[in-house]
């Protein structure tokens, strides 16, 4: 009977043990700092493009002490969708976004209850923080109930009267698995403009006429708005790095480990490097910006070394699309952004969604690796789960698969994707499976064939040669697995 009693206890033991594993933070789990640039194209970054008129020394050494990818691609050319896939670990047409982007006012985008890497990750004993630029909607309060938010059309607002900026937002970080939001509600182009903390507008805002402005002159344009008082789009980088390193150096001390999702609002319009910043590229005011943007990485990354915790303390660097560098441009200062991929932010081509995608993790990865992989950004839920063993179940990340092999070092006897999809601004989709993508019907200005274009990628990574009336089959057959994938 002794026995038995013993037996059993040994077994409910386990069995409590089994349950709470998920909580139980890891002491060799690691730290996690994912920055996502906003607009850096491939082609920016020094160490990937040997013609690069932008200098970008704290991004390039980062990759000297870990591994970049050369076929990391986006799943939108554009930056709601994306963010939207990067936490959810899926392709943001499930969602109820089809094309474009949030507007400043628009609700929160991802589901109420549906998982995502932050959410993971604080149910694995993380602490969580996003700091940066959401851009994943967020709900704002109604002085009058029974009146809409704004008036007039979604970019052209005529009226935002009805907006309580007093009361609390829902629907933001601290809704989707983070412990800490510090953030603005869009791009730094986009009304209103304020800073929010944990739902909590900081400062009073003063309303101001919505004006769409045309990006002629792209260094100071941007939409006019609702601003709270004293924000100041000059500031909005900087002091997004100094919370962010702040929040690194504090929670260094703590015995939890820690996931910072870092979205910063550059080098994305409006382009306003500061006085140190100025005439450091030889690609004009943008240029500049990026020479900004790798100087922030660079105090980032700093923070990690101060705080000692560098050899377990995964970063990762990406943009959420191409680079939205205009021909003219490229021409101006014989810099390319996107390395002469064709298209840029917001079309289906390679430039649009083609980004660099940067790892480092000196306790695991090889320093100066490079991998040709063929990776999504909605592959950083999946790949993360696998690092902190956290059990995915089929409603989570469909569209997500892990590279957590390819970090290690391991010999891959298949890639680790069969396909990937992407999706432009205007809702238009495209497929890549090996060296063949389908672009499926006119996702750009810039298409030549209604019945779609098809390239051959390891011959033909500009996309110049549409081949889809020399292998009908190929192009059928890609066509039938999206609709697949869409269906699903």
């Amino acid at each position: 009977m002794r026995h038995l009693i013993v037996c059993v206890l040994v077994f409910l033991l386990s069995v409590s043990q089994q349950s709470c594993s998920v909580d139980a933070p890891d002491a060799h789990q690691p730290n996690i700092v994912y920055i996502l640039a906003d607009d850096l194209g491939y082609g920016d970054v020094s160490c990937l493009n040997p013609e690069s008129k932008i200098p970008t020394p704290a991004i390039d050494k980062l990759a000297g002490e870990g591994i970049s990818f050369s076929e990391a691609h986006t799943n939108s050319s554009v930056c709601t969708p994306t963010r939207y896939g990067t936490l959810t670990g899926r392709y943001c047409w499930r969602s109820r976004l089809k094309s474009q982007v949030l507007e400043g006012h628009e609700p929160e985008l991802i589901e109420k209850g549906r998982e995502t890497v932050a959410s993971i990750l604080q149910k694995s004993g993380y602490n969580t923080a996003c700091i940066g630029k959401w851009h994943l909607g967020l709900n704002f309060a109604r002085i009058d109930s029974t009146l809409p938010l704004t008036e007039g059309k979604r970019w052209a607002i005529r009226s935002s009267a009805n907006v309580d900026y007093t009361k609390p937002l829902t629907g933001g970080p601290r809704d989707h698995g983070f412990d800490y939001g510090y953030y603005i509600a869009g791009s730094l182009d986009m009304m209103p403009h304020c800073f929010i903390e944990n739902g909590h507008i900081q400062g009073t805002i003063e309303r101001r006429k919505y004006q769409m402005t045309h990006f002629k002159n792209r260094g100071l344009n941007y939409r006019d708005g609702d601003i709270a008082e004293g924000f100041n789009h000059v500031d909005a980088l900087g002091i997004f790095t100094n919370k962010a390193c702040n929040y690194i150096l504090e929670q260094s001390e703590q015995e939890e480990p820690f996931f910072l999702y870092l979205p910063l609002t550059a080098p994305h319009t409006p382009w306003v490097p500061t006085d140190p910043f100025k005439d450091r590229s030889e690609a004009g005011v943008y240029g500049d910006f990026v020479v900004m943007v790798d100087h922030m990485i660079q105090k980032v990354l700093q923070s990690i070394d101060d705080a000692g915790i560098r050899e377990n303390t995964i970063v990762v660097v990406t943009s959420d699309n191409g680079s939205d560098q205009l021909e003219s441009e490229s021409q101006q200062f014989n810099h390319q952004a996107n390395f002469g991929r064709r298209g840029r932010k917001t079309q289906i081509y390679d430039g649009g969604h083609r980004v660099p995608y940067i790892v480092r993790w000196p306790s695991v990865i090889k320093p100066g690796s490079r991998s040709d992989e063929l990776i999504s950004s909605t592959d950083l839920m999946a790949t993360l789960a696998d690092i902190v063993k956290f059990p995915l179940t089929s409603d989570m990340a469909e569209d997500s698969y892990s590279f957590y092999p390819v970090l290690k070092g391991d010999t891959l006897k298949k890639p680790l994707r069969d396909y990937t999809i992407f999706h432009s601004f205007w809702g238009k989709y495209a497929i890549r499976k090996g060296k063949w993508k389908l672009i499926d019907t006119n996702g750009s200005f810039e298409m030549t064939s209604m019945e779609g274009e098809l390239y051959d990628m390891e011959n033909d990574s500009l996309e110049t040669t549409n081949l889809i009336g020399q292998y009908p089959d190929v192009a059928n057959e890609l066509r039938a697995l999206l609709e697949k994938a869409k269906r699903n």
